[in-house]
Order: structure tokens, then C-alpha cells, then sequence
């Protein structure tokens, strides 16, 4: 499957200020695959040492010195094989396993910066792991997420239509396959594992068993990683009160939904955990100022949290296939419980925030883009009426506004309206209409 982070990585290797690579992300979101494919596919050799191999000498082998040129010298002599500055691409893979290689890439970057090195693991080990010294400075960082919608298109052999439509934005002759393909999405997700099964076997019980065996996994590192049974349980305990967050209307999280009683102080630590596993995403509130920069004007304890992957999370919920299936239910039944969390995952580019103001008025999200604010939408279904927007603009008017639902995709005025199954047409739609709507 083809991953867009990969031009990124290509980039990194031809950057004459390149330092040792972190590739973040959270489990089974395909770090190892793309690591090994970029060297695969740009370098003449790769030498992948992955730190859960039973082989005791290569851990052994960072309990020592870590100095770039001993680590070279041994590595070729366990792999039988030449490390070349500029043709061999070292990849230190499940390195939360070894804290002191993810030190080691200081020394790297300060007495080897001409050899290649990226290093993959799970953030929960990278960023969590106690007494292990993170190299600031001395390293590049990548993220990489599930795969967005776009890329779901392409691993389906469809990438001619996403080329098609880049350069004819407003066409509407593939919105039937976009939205078949925009159903499965939203059944499947994002999640690598996931989208092969599916598309080699088209069985929604095994898509099923895979996010189940994610999602279990996520649960079982919960107490692996968490620093004491009382936050682990906590953790948990958040964690799956997502869907009951989306089920109801409100402005923020509501701890009430986790248990009873529940107060801010006692999860605070279980949802920065979650949030630097990156299992969730936090988007904050922002109300009474429509200023750059946004997040000077965002509210700390006002937020919304998203999961990591709509796949996931329509799994965690307990929608069944044949909700999505359905040309209308997963709009009108659930509510569009769903519809939020995907055009998060298609925007994971760009930090977002919500508006709430006076009215029981609230726009879904608002994205600082270039030097303009943009209020986002989310409409599930065919029905585009919103009072909150309707506000939001009388009060601030915003350059544009984005509204994403099941209508047609098109510019009325200073409203874009895009398709739900054209989010991946959304920067080249924003920079269009920027053009055309200059106040």
C-alpha cells in the first residue's frame, strides 16, 4: 500500500541537515512496513535490527558504549553485512524495547551525522519510557497515521480517479464509487492490517476480528506501560468512554461519562497518556475570539477527545456492518456518530479546534489555515441546515467556511461544501477557493 509519508522520507534522506530519524505513531500503523520499503526502495542495503529479536547480542550490545563507530563496527559483524554512509539505511526497529539506542542517535547525530538512521517503535515506549533521555534537538521526527481516505482509494486500485478528480475538482461522475468506497471506510478505518484483509478478502469477520485484536492489544499495554495499577485502570476506564462521548450532545469531554462522580483531577494523567501513546487525539475549545494564533485563545480545561482511527473507534462503538452498509441508517440512526471522527482523521494535518458561543451554539471545528481561520462543519446527511455556523459567520465573517456532508462538492459565495467522500480533495478545494474568495 502506498503511504504518502513516504516523499516525506525521501526528502529526510536527500536533506543536507538530515539528523537520525523518529518515526512516531501509535501501534500497528505501519512504521516497520514503510521503513523497510524506503530502504527497499532508495537505498542499496538496509540493516534492520529489531530489538524484540530473541537474539540477547544486540541488546547486549548498547549496554556499552554507544559511541556511533563501535555500534557500526559490531552491527556489521551480527549481520554479516557492510553499513555504508550513503548507502545503507540502519533501522533500530521496536526500540522502546532498548532505551539506550534511542539515546545512542545523539551521538549519531553529533559524531556520525553521515550515516542513515531511522528508528520505529511504539510511542508508548519511545516517549513513556522512565529514566530514558530523549535526544532534543538531535533528531527528526516524523508521524505517521492511519492511512486517510486518499490512501484507502489508492490501496483499492483507484488512484486514477484520485488524479482525475485533483485536477477536475467539482467533477461528479465517480461520486458512486467514492461513496461506496467512503462506506467501507468507515467500516474498516485506516489501520494497514485492516485494509489488506480487506481488500484481499472483503469479509467484514475478519476486519472485525482484526480491530478486536487492536484493540485489545491497546488494552493490554495499558498495564504494561502505565505507571501504576490505579492509572492503568483509569486509562482504561477513559478509554472506553469514548463512544458514550460521541452518543451525547455536549461542548466537551464529560468526565461524568467515564463513572459517576468522576472528577477532572483524577483522569487528567490517564488523557495525556492516552494522548502520547496516540491512541486519541485532544482537539481544545476555542469561543469569543476569531484571532491568530488560535491556540492563544484555546480554553485548557474545554476539549473533545478523538480516536486514533475510525475503524477503531466504529468497532469500540459496537456499529455493525450493516448500519454502514445501509444508504441511510449510519446518518439518521446514529446520528453521525461517526461523521465527526472521519473528517478529524482526514485533517490529522492541521491542528484543529472547536467554537462554542452564547446560544447553545458550537461549529465542530475551526482550522487556522495559512494566515485565515476556517470554521469546519460536519453534516452526516443530505441536510446542511446549521444555526451555529449561521452565527459563527454573522458575528466574525470568516473569509470561507467549510461544510462537509453528503451534498455535491462545490463553492456557493464564500461556503465549500465538500463531499464526504471527497475529504481528500480538501487542501486543493481550500487553496482554490481561497483565490476566489478575496474579501
Amino acid at each position: 500500500m502506498e503511504r504518502k509519508l513516504m516523499l516525506k522520507l525521501v526528502e529526510w534522506k536527500e536533506d543536507k541537515r538530515r539528523k537520525p530519524l523518529i518515526l512516531e505513531g501509535a501501534r500497528q500503523v505501519g512504521k516497520t512496513w514503510l521503513l523497510k520499503e524506503f530502504g527497499k526502495r532508495y537505498y542499496t542495503n538496509v540493516a534492520y535490527i529489531n530489538f524484540q529479536n530473541p537474539d540477547q547480542k544486540l541488546i547486549d550490545l548498547f549496554d556499552g558504549s554507544i559511541q556511533p563507530q563501535r555500534i557500526i563496527t559490531m552491527l556489521e559483524l551480527m549481520l554479516n553485512t557492510k553499513i555504508s554512509p550513503l548507502e545503507t539505511l540502519i533501522i533500530f526497529d521496536e526500540a522502546q524495547e532498548v532505551p539506550r539506542a534511542l539515546t545512542s542517535l545523539k551521538y549519531f547525530c553529533e559524531d556520525a551525522p553521515e550515516y542513515h538512521v531511522a528508528m520505529a517503535g511504539s510511542l508508548l515506549g519511545i516517549f513513556l519510557h522512565k529514566g530514558t533521555s530523549f535526544p532534543v534537538g538531535k533528531v527528526n521526527t516524523l508521524r505517521l497515521e492511519p492511512l486517510d481516505f486518499e490512501e484507502f482509494i489508492t490501496a483499492n486500485g483507484r488512484d486514477n480517479i484520485v488524479t482525475f478528480l485533483k485536477a477536475n475538482l467539482f467533477e461528479t461522475a465517480f461520486n458512486e464509487i467514492l461513496y461506496d468506497l467512503f462506506k467501507q471506510y468507515l467500516y474498516v478505518g485506516g489501520m494497514p492490517e485492516a485494509v489488506a484483509n480487506w481488500i484481499e478478502n472483503k469479509d467484514v469477520t475478519k476486519v472485525n476480528d482484526i480491530h478486536a485484536e487492536i484493540l485489545d492489544n491497546y488494552r493490554n499495554d495499558f498495564s504494561k506501560h502505565a505507571p501504576d495499577n490505579t492509572t492503568a485502570v483509569r486509562i482504561r476506564q477513559v478509554f472506553e468512554s469514548l463512544p458514550s462521548q460521541f452518543a451525547k450532545t455536549n461542548d466537551k469531554f464529560l468526565y461524568g461519562t467515564i463513572r459517576e462522580g468522576a472528577r477532572a483531577r483524577e483522569y487528567e494523567l490517564a488523557i495525556e497518556w492516552l494522548i502520547d501513546a496516540g491512541i486519541v487525539r485532544r482537539v481544545r475549545q476555542v469561543s469569543g475570539s476569531n484571532k491568530i494564533p488560535l491556540k492563544s485563545y484555546s480554553e485548557l480545561n474545554a476539549f473533545k477527545l478523538y480516536f486514533v482511527d475510525a475503524g477503531l473507534f466504529r468497532h469500540l462503538a459496537e456499529i455493525p456492518f450493516d448500519a454502514i452498509a445501509d444508504k441511510t441508517a449510519i446518518f439518521d440512526e446514529f446520528n453521525g456518530l461517526i461523521a465527526e471522527q472521519y473528517v478529524l482523521q482526514q485533517l490529522s494535518n492541521h491542528t484543529l479546534y472547536y467554537w462554542t458561543g452564547g446560544e447553545a451554539s458550537e461549529v465542530d471545528f475551526v482550522v487556522q489555515y495559512s494566515n485565515t481561520i476556517i470554521p469546519v462543519e460536519v453534516k452526516s446527511g443530505m441536510n446542511v441546515k446549521a444555526k451555529s455556523l449561521k452565527i459563527y459567520r454573522e458575528k466574525y465573517s470568516p473569509k470561507i467556511c467549510v461544510r462537509f456532508s453528503l451534498k455535491d462538492t462545490r463553492l456557493d459565495n464564500d461556503m465549500l461544501n465538500i463531499s464526504l467522500y471527497n475529504s481528500f480533495l480538501c487542501e486543493e478545494l481550500l487553496d482554490y477557493s481561497s483565490g476566489k474568495c478575496v474579501k
